[in-house]
């Protein structure tokens, strides 16, 4: 098989080789999707300024996250049952993302534990965090994600309740898996996935399971996690995680003007422009819709980031030309983690990095710190 060339060519590919149940929860949006899809194609509107006879040697794309180094401004999201699309899933990520100079953020909602992430990395990574209602669950997860040295706390804020994904709804996705017959033929069709998880002991939520009240295995795991997520959490509860972590914090889940300011006002270090990559409210505005108009109100005050929509080292441009100071891809390094495992991911971060810096030096720019709206030709 010839050497995948595009993100979507290693979607093509993990759709082949991972059980449907699992593809189809990374792949999903809400109800209609329309929000999900809008992510993609709002990018496509958004028209580059191609530049001749200007220098363009001696690129870089290197910038910083936080004030934190990365070799290019891209992120790995945090996605939940990483795991899921290939064994190991976070750990191999991980590794490849350590290896590409980027961040790799672990969710709470991972396969494997944020210990298990800590033995194969030796930098420190990124842990994303959702506020349960068991308080002292939460403190447990802030103080492993320390002892851990994680560098980068993420506050996500926009999953209070959760979103109605129906492809995982008709699927009978659940957690755990319900091994129905249907189930167990999409796993036994994909012989090499199933191989690779019979080798790993890593098959449940790493980050609960064994630590949280009364979730000591898989069977009791479902009701826990079905009243867990808290709705009744607010800007008041990110001054308590700010003082318990005492890190750089990230907020995640932003998409509206007023609620940006109000979490420039929390102390935290950056926002993510983000619509939970159109898994909650279907019909919201795409990710970099909202961008230009949360950064003229706030831009001055905190660093912004961008999540939703990315499947190109053009998009990736386009979000820092309109005042994102870095970005994340979530889907794009599950494709990669589903088709190949870590040789995946390195890969999906290759084709963003080749793109990324192709399409910079053509705009006729050579440095990323130096990309502005100059090199946009205008939207649709």
């Amino acid at each position: 098989m010839a050497t995948p060339l595009t993100i979507a060519d290693l979607k093509k590919m993990a759709q082949r080789r991972v059980p449907k149940m699992f593809f189809d929860y990374a792949d999903s949006g809400a109800w209609t999707e329309s929000t999900y899809q809008a992510n993609e194609s709002d990018f496509s509107k958004i028209k580059l300024r191609q530049r001749v006879m200007v220098d363009m040697t001696n690129r870089t794309l290197e910038t910083t996250m936080i004030g934190q180094r990365v070799s290019m401004p891209v992120a790995l999201a945090p996605t939940g049952m990483t795991g899921m699309q290939h064994a190991d899933g976070e750990m191999l990520a991980a590794r490849a993302a350590e290896e590409a100079g980027v961040p790799f953020t672990l969710s709470t909602m991972s396969i494997c534990s944020i210990e298990d992430v800590a033995s194969v990395t030796t930098r420190p990574f990124w842990f994303q965090l959702y506020v349960m209602k068991d308080k002292d669950f939460v403190m447990n997860l802030i103080n492993r994600a320390k002892a851990a040295k994680c560098s980068a706390l993420v506050l996500t804020a926009d999953l209070q309740i959760l979103g109605q994904r129906h492809k995982d709804l008709r699927n009978g996705l659940s957690a755990p898996p319900k091994f129905t017959p249907k189930h167990i033929w999409q796993m036994v069709t994909r012989p090499f996935w199933c191989l690779d998880m019979l080798k790993t002991k890593h098959r449940t939520f790493g980050n609960i399971v064994g630590h949280a009240k009364n979730v000591s295995d898989l069977s009791s795991l479902s009701s826990w996690t079905a009243e867990q997520f808290d709705p009744r959490l607010s800007w008041a509860d990110v001054a308590w995680i700010k003082e318990k972590w005492g890190g750089p914090l990230i907020i995640k889940g932003i998409l509206d003007v007023e609620d940006a300011k109000a979490a420039a006002e929390t102390g935290a270090d950056a926002i993510i422009v983000s619509n939970h990559g159109g898994r909650q409210l279907d019909g919201a505005p795409s990710s970099i819709s909202m961008l230009p108009q949360i950064v003229d109100a706030v831009g001055h005050k905190i660093e912004i980031h961008l999540d939703g929509g990315i499947r190109s080292g053009q998009d990736v441009l386009k979000a820092m030309a309109l005042g994102a100071k870095g970005t994340y891809i979530g889907r794009p390094f599950l494709y990669g983690l589903g088709a190949m495992g870590k040789e995946g991911v390195t890969l999906a971060l290759g084709i963003i990095r080749k793109e990324m810096d192709i399409t910079m030096a053509l705009c006729g720019k050579r440095d990323i710190n130096d990309v502005n709206s100059s090199i946009i030709a205008g939207r649709q």
